[in-house]
């Protein structure tokens, strides 16, 4: 991000509760603007308002902290400050191996801003004490909360402006995005790709990462503003709350599966092939800690894969140098563990063999499209359901999926209380994982959709 700050008076910020501000001033008043940012348009239409570049800090550069003695100083001086905490991390994804933080960026109301790297202080614990109860404000925050998590920072009461958006009804929520249409600022992206492992961090780099905590407290205000005016403060907060509390994700089943080209890859012998490389590759890249698509290109286990299946039954050593990403700086010095892979994958028994792409029996109910075939009732009850729940979801100007996700509308469809009352659908909703305000505005409506869905014709089967 980039930009030229305007002066502020640090000590003239607020705090302000989720409720918003009581004055009757212009949603955007931080930093001294009176054009940009000052309403917010209903289609979010910033062509008539003048955009303000944010290219410097308004304290300047601050220093990197990255001494024991240097981080307990900027603990205290964040600890003084009031209000709410920006905070933000800088990772290394598509450079490194995991997602771990690299600068982690924080600005206070009376701190300034204070830039942390993770490699010099590895442990934060002492800065989640002394900032135990304050609001952390954040964008999407799922994102950052668990390489903040491994380093000891575990903000529990969180304003996630991300997640505020979506509430309101933005169809962008990208940070650039929202504090244009909101403040009327303009944040440079050059750097949100960049591998944030180098040492010494450039000026520049550093610049940018400053600047994405500088006016995140004022977006937030403004967001708390309009969350109250159009009445959904106590959604934020019931949503906030839950990703603050969410465990650690599970780790993903099967995610040699997620190899992009997958698709293209049709036996289950091959499948094998995929698999094997996939795994020789993730141990690889752990112990150098890389990105696995820096030592091996997803393209090149499909590929290699389906050189396998293009020769049953296949023979001799695998002809991996006719590929071209087995021929990449790293890939090049693997050569043999690439092969035994290949190998293993040949010799493995049938019953050792994986299934094709959606051919396992996942839990909960089946896709979708094989609905009406199944299960004709069902078929009626998740079209009843969408459309209830997407006329709700227009309404009241949000996204469908964060009124109630789809794995919790089919799970609903297909296997719905009986009888099917308000009462009992918002105690399966909750068995789902839906907020209290969500099965609020969905459980009636869901209840007389599936009403309606029983009462009407049944549906000609489809053709044979």
């Amino acid at each position: 991000m980039t930009a030229v700050s305007t002066p502020r008076d640090e000590e003239g910020q607020q705090e302000m509760p989720l409720d918003g501000p009581v004055d009757d001033g212009p949603i955007a008043g931080g930093l001294g603007h009176e054009g940009p940012g000052a309403a917010v348009q209903e289609d979010g239409d910033t062509s008539d308002r003048d955009i303000v570049d944010l290219l410097e800090p308004a304290e300047g550069l601050p220093p990197v902290t990255a001494t024991a003695q240097d981080l307990a100083e900027a603990v205290a001086r964040l600890a003084a400050g009031s209000g709410p905490i920006a905070v933000d991390a800088e990772r290394a994804s598509g450079y490194r191996y995991g997602q771990r933080a690299y600068l982690v960026q924080l600005r206070r109301a009376g701190a300034g801003t204070v830039l942390i790297d993770p490699i010099g202080c590895p442990d934060l614990s002492g800065l989640d004490a002394a900032l135990t109860g304050v609001e952390t404000v954040l964008h999407a925050a799922s994102q950052d909360l668990p390489c903040l998590a491994e380093i000891g920072y575990q903000p529990r009461e969180l304003f996630d402006t991300e997640l505020a958006g979506r509430l309101l009804g933005y169809p962008r929520v990208a940070l650039g995005t929202m504090l244009e249409e909101v403040l009327g600022l303009r944040l440079a992206k050059e750097h949100s790709a960049a591998d944030w492992s180098v040492r010494p961090l450039p000026e520049e780099m550093l610049r940018y990462a400053a600047l994405d905590v500088e006016v995140l407290t004022e977006l937030r205000d403004a967001l708390a503003e309009q969350l109250s005016e159009q009445g959904k403060t106590e959604w934020a907060r019931q949503e906030f709350a839950a990703i603050a509390a969410a465990p650690p994700p599970a780790p993903r089943t099967d995610p040699w599966r997620r190899t992009s080209g997958i698709h293209k890859v049709r036996t289950r012998r091959s499948l094998a092939v995929v698999r094997e490389l996939w795994q020789v590759r993730d141990e690889i890249a752990r112990d150098l800690d890389l990105s696995p698509r820096r030592v091996l290109g997803d393209q090149a286990i499909v590929d290699a894969a389906r050189a396998e299946a293009a020769k049953p039954p296949p023979t001799g050593r695998p002809q991996l140098e006719r590929i071209n990403g087995f021929h990449m700086r790293y890939a090049r010095r693997y050569t043999d563990r690439w092969t035994a892979a290949v190998l293993r994958a040949r010799q493995l028994d049938d019953a050792e063999l994986p299934e094709v792409a959606g051919a396992a029996v996942a839990p909960g109910p089946p896709p979708a499209h094989r609905w009406a075939e199944r299960d004709p009732a069902a078929a009626a009850r998740l079209a009843a359901a969408r459309e209830a729940v997407g006329a709700l979801a227009a309404a009241r100007r949000l996204p469908v999926e964060n009124l109630l996700t789809p794995d919790a509308l089919r799970r609903l469809a297909w296997e719905p209380p009986s009888p099917a009352t308000a009462e009992t659908v918002t105690a399966a909703l909750a068995a789902y994982g839906a907020r209290a305000w969500q099965a609020e505005l969905t459980a009636g409506p869901l209840a007389a959709a599936f009403a309606e869905a029983a009462a009407a014709p049944p549906s000609p089967p489809p053709p044979a």
